[in-house]
């Protein structure tokens, strides 16, 4: 990582892995032979060496397909095919923020590859593979660019275990480890939790949960209860903060400016009911719901039945982006409601959009006209 090594081309064609890898195994050979430190074959690499080709198909387990009756293979086969879609999935999201280009892995093309390369492995007798974020970020943090780096990685690994067990072998675990340990730091870098942290609690609370998930359980349940935290914390800010109320000067006092959430559940329907019922009579409020993706059927009411006994306390009220059906809203354009409720009650009994009707609606600054389509108070709701 450091610039001095960064800058010497030496250092930048040979991967620094593969340098303390040699470096392993010559420090290996010499505690083995000089200072009569040898390590125990739990503490190196243990790849079976075949004296033969005939001794190397040996090593193979062919399927045993009478096992097709059991129905446990098949519950074991989605279970391991789900896993390792997901893991997979997770992994190429995470490589893809890695690429210094802002390349997309072709999702479907990954699993397809996958299930393949899954289907061959079974019928030798290998283990079901899966993409690891570890061994992508060691290639790319390796100053791979393009899929050959993958196809060469896989050649140079089936050439290593079959012509080379031996050399293998000698390959210390803790070498290993300690590539790993470099390799996850970069992951998790201080700087990381530092920028989450900036972020706000509703960012850094799940990620630090599911980080902690990750080390103390593994990828799935990490993802899992990051997921679950990340969705109370949702619920949470919505609950706390469906909206945003601001005081908005104008030529007659202030205009009382309250707008919604992206989500409002029912669950903010107290706070908001609270809010309209906190209103002075006397007074003008804009309620904007321009940016709201989700209002809920019981906020909806809430909002008609204020408009409609606004008129009784004498409050002028303008609604925007919200149509007074459930679960129905414009998506361009602005929906205005007005003070009267004898023109809300129009706009609910005329449902041809072009049939429009006049009444005269006294105000505060003097007459004013209310049609039956959209409706603006003057000033405030124009442009």
């Amino acid at each position: 990582e450091s610039r001095w090594f960064k800058t010497r081309k030496l250092f930048t064609l040979v991967p620094g892995p593969l340098v303390a890898v040699v470096i392993g195994v010559l420090l290996n050979l010499l505690f083995r032979s000089k200072l009569g430190f040898t390590l125990t074959p739990q503490q190196v690499v243990s790849i079976p060496e075949a004296d033969s080709l005939s001794g190397l198909v040996g090593f193979l387990t062919f399927p045993d397909f009478s096992a097709l009756r059991n129905i446990d293979v098949y519950k074991t086969a989605v279970v391991l095919a789900i896993v390792a879609s997901l893991e997979t999935l997770l992994s190429a999201e995470a490589a893809d923020k890695l690429d210094a280009l802002k390349r997309v892995t072709p999702t479907n093309r990954e699993l397809k590859a996958q299930g393949v390369g899954n289907i061959v492995s079974g019928l030798l007798g290998g283990l079901p593979v899966t993409q690891v974020i570890v061994r992508s970020s060691a290639n790319i943090q390796s100053g791979a660019r393009s899929k050959a780096s993958t196809v060469i990685h896989g050649l140079l690994l089936a050439v290593s275990v079959l012509a080379l067990p031996t050399l293998m072998n000698l390959i210390p675990l803790a070498t290993l480890a300690a590539i790993l340990f470099v390799v996850g730091f970069k992951l998790a870098k201080p700087s990381v939790f530092r920028k989450m942290l900036r972020q706000g609690p509703d960012q850094f609370i799940p990620f630090i949960v599911t980080i902690g998930g990750i080390v103390f359980t593994d990828l799935l349940v990490g993802i899992a209860l990051g997921m679950v935290v990340a969705v109370l914390v949702i619920l949470f800010e919505n609950f706390r903060l469906p909206f945003e109320i601001s005081n908005v000067p104008q030529e007659r006092g202030e205009r009382v400016q309250i707008a919604l959430a992206q989500q409002v559940t029912f669950l903010n329907k107290a706070s908001v009911l609270k809010t309209l019922d906190s209103i002075p009579d006397d007074s003008s409020v804009e309620i904007d719901a321009s940016e709201s993706v989700f209002v809920h059927p019981d906020v909806v009411e809430l909002i008609d039945n204020f408009v409609i006994g606004a008129e009784a306390k004498n409050i002028e009220v303008v609604v925007h982006g919200l149509d007074h059906r459930p679960h129905v809203r414009r998506p361009t354009g602005m929906k205005v409601a007005v003070t009267s409720p004898s023109s809300l009650r129009r706009e609910r009994q005329h449902e041809n959009p072009d049939q429009r009707d006049t009444d005269n609606v006294d105000t505060p600054e003097g007459p004013r006209t209310v049609e039956g389509g959209e409706r603006s108070l003057p000033s405030e709701s124009q442009g």
